[in-house]
């Protein structure tokens, strides 16, 4: 099975990607992964501290997956995966989609903002000729109804 790798953070431009992820994946019969990375730089604290905060990241991330998950659950027919790592986002992209063969898209959406379509889209396009997938960019101001009528 064909998975679309879609990746979950705090961007207003994730919403379209995870929509576009789901929809594609109940129209080809392929599979959703959601990965979200936490940074190092969230656990520079003493050590008691760092656990804490990173058990309530990973709480974070597991109330918003569950939103996502509902939606393409009841939406789209669509039962997504959560995968969660730590490190460097675009480093920890790159090894998730080394690390899972099934995965044949990942999906990034674009923001819409004066600083361009957001730092990971820029960094993964340029590495965009090393990996082993292709990338589909969803522009972030796309409508929903733009969205269903190409998907």
């Amino acid at each position: 099975m064909r998975k679309f790798l879609v990746v979950l953070d705090d961007s207003r431009e994730c919403l379209n990607a995870m929509r576009f992820a789901a929809m594609r994946a109940a129209h080809t019969g392929g599979g959703v992964t959601i990965l979200s990375v936490i940074p190092p730089d969230e656990f520079n604290h003493w050590i008691g501290v760092s656990e804490v905060m990173r058990e309530e990241a990973r709480e974070r991330i597991h109330a918003h997956f569950e939103v996502f998950a509902k939606w393409m659950r009841d939406k789209q027919g669509i039962e997504p995966e959560l995968a969660i790592r730590e490190g460097e986002p675009v480093a920890q992209i790159i090894e998730h989609i080394r690390s899972d063969p099934e995965i044949g898209v990942l999906v990034l959406g674009a923001g819409t903002g004066k600083k361009g379509p957001g730092p990971l889209v820029t960094q993964l396009t340029r590495n965009a000729g090393g990996l082993p997938i292709p990338i589909t960019i969803v522009p972030g101001d796309l409508s929903k109804e733009k969205l269903e009528e190409i998907t």
